[in-house]
């Protein structure tokens, strides 16, 4: 292992940083489907429509954070370590 903890900080940052987000996210997108849910039993079901298209699209970007991102990020620094 040629890299120091310091050469690898900025890749880790990345990392946590891709990670979390990807993971608030999807936090966002349940608590969207949730409040849709329960605005759409409410009687206004426009409302909740909206909010659940809204939910969806935060699942959407959490999984291209996840696959876009993360996923390379991590490889790229498991290559690094490696070495």
């Amino acid at each position: 292992m040629n890299a120091t903890l310091l050469e690898l900080l900025p890749q880790l940052f990345e990392l946590l940083a891709f990670g979390l987000g990807s993971l608030g996210l999807s936090a966002a997108g349940l608590y969207f489907e949730q409040f849709a849910l329960a605005t759409a039993e409410s009687g206004q079901v426009k409302l909740g429509a909206w909010l659940g298209f809204m939910g969806l699209m935060a699942f959407y970007f959490a999984y291209l954070m996840g696959t876009d991102k993360f996923r390379p990020k991590l490889a790229a620094f498991r290559q690094r370590t490696a070495e």
